[in-house]
């Protein structure tokens, strides 16, 4: 499967970061071509989004840091529109609290798509006057990779949405998967000693990807691939879930409040999963989605291994090409593995699921956050989460990368969150 490839800081031109700034934010506005009016309005807990809220948002970083601070004399799209569509920048301002944008019946989805126009038709402005200024092209790459964050975010929320609506609407008719032979479950010999990771060599990366730094790394292997439905199947049906002895404190609390008793979207015969091609047979090959850290880590201790932790999951990945089942190949669910001569190598490094790692989210050594307003995109949120990699069936082709590192609390499901196990040699 193809990766479309990222623009590159050595290549930047306005008329490349023009082409970029089109395509990305056309993307946006083709995931929403099947959803009426109605679905754009409702937030279905208070970790989702509506979409009409995304469509704002991602619109609202273009227009607050580049429009506002590049171009003199711009005008604001509307007044109180910075309140409503600002989501955690506290040094721009005030904002609206999150568990209620689902409140916001007003603007109008008409509305938004009025300012989306208005703020791409001043941003192609800008970009032709100045697109060739290293900071101005600098904001926009910020900009485009930031609101592929959100079409991600867009998907899933709208998958959750749509999961607790008794008809099970289908967001959008997606291919079945071809039947394939399941590829047997191997250890890899992963790389041990120093070794080096973050952020290296030319393109966009986020300041959380730096800086490159050395690890030490004992002796490990790493699954050839990841957990599959079936071999999940066999933790649930051995009481997984009922083993208090299999997970950490917090966790086991989350299975016994919440209920807990198969992955998000699975039906209680386990027999049926919820996608966005509707409510549909679980495919036994397919990597496991939708768990969380909790889950991963108790699967992990019952299967007799662990998770590896980011530095592992990232050395293993370096080198590798970055291409695998994203959003833009339109199948929006896990696919199973396929590899030939036997599987001995590493698969599903990219797309299909995000993969739960045992590294909690915080800075690399060095690590400091930029200054202002911006600074604010990662370092503050480095407090009791858990990183993920790889990127998944909803991300963007080309988005990701072996450095890029994914964070979530560890009770979250609602993402495509998978699992590859690992152990010590």
């Amino acid at each position: 499967m193809s990766a479309q490839p990222k623009l590159d800081d050595r290549r930047q031109t306005p008329a490349t970061v023009g082409a970029e700034y089109r395509r990305v934010r056309a993307a946006t506005v083709a995931l929403c071509a099947t959803l009426a009016p109605e679905d754009t309005v409702a937030q279905s807990m208070p970790d989702a989004s509506p979409a009409k809220w995304h469509l704002a948002h991602t619109t609202w970083f273009f227009e607050q840091f580049l429009l506002a601070h590049f171009e003199p004399g711009y005008r604001r799209f509307r007044d109180g529109w910075d309140f409503l569509f600002n989501s955690y920048y506290q040094a721009v301002g005030p904002m609206h609290a999150r568990p209620q944008r689902g409140l916001l019946t007003r603007p109008t989805l008409g509305e938004i798509k009025a300012y989306r126009a208005h703020v791409d038709t001043a941003m192609d402005k800008l970009l032709r006057e100045r697109g060739a200024d290293p900071e101005v092209a600098a904001r926009v790459m910020l900009g485009l990779n930031h609101e592929q964050q959100h079409q991600e975010l867009l998907l899933t929320d709208i998958l959750h949405l749509f999961s607790l609506n008794p008809l099970q609407p289908v967001f959008r008719d997606v291919p079945a998967a071809a039947e394939s032979a399941p590829v047997a479950l191997r250890f890899i010999a992963g790389r041990d000693g120093i070794v080096e990771i973050g952020r290296a060599g030319e393109g966009f990366a986020y300041d959380n990807e730096s800086p490159r730094h050395r690890e030490l790394l004992h002796p490990h292997v790493l699954a050839n691939r990841c957990v599959s439905n079936a071999e999940f199947r066999q933790f649930i049906d051995d009481g997984g879930y009922r083993q208090p002895a299999l997970w950490l404190a917090e966790g086991w609390d989350t299975v016994r409040r919440e209920g807990w008793a198969h992955p998000l979207y699975w039906d209680d015969a386990l027999e049926t999963t919820f996608t966005p091609g509707g409510r549909r047979a679980i495919d036994p090959a397919a990597p496991v989605c939708h768990v969380s850290f909790f889950e991963a880590d108790a699967f992990a201790r019952w299967a007799g291994a662990r998770l590896p932790t980011e530095a592992e999951w990232e050395t293993l990945a370096q080198g590798l090409p970055v291409a695998g089942n994203f959003v833009d190949d339109g199948v929006l669910c896990p696919l199973p593995a396929r590899a030939s001569g036997g599987g001995d190598h590493a698969l599903q490094m990219f797309g299909d699921v995000w993969e739960w790692t045992a590294s909690p989210y915080i800075g690399y050594p060095g690590y400091r956050p930029a200054a202002g307003a911006l600074g604010e995109y990662n370092g503050k949120f480095m407090n009791g989460q858990w990183v993920l990699r790889g990127g998944s069936c909803a991300t963007p082709a080309g988005h990701v990368r072996a450095s890029y590192r994914n964070f979530f609390f560890p009770a979250a499901r609602w993402q495509f969150s998978g699992l590859r196990l690992a152990r010590d040699a």
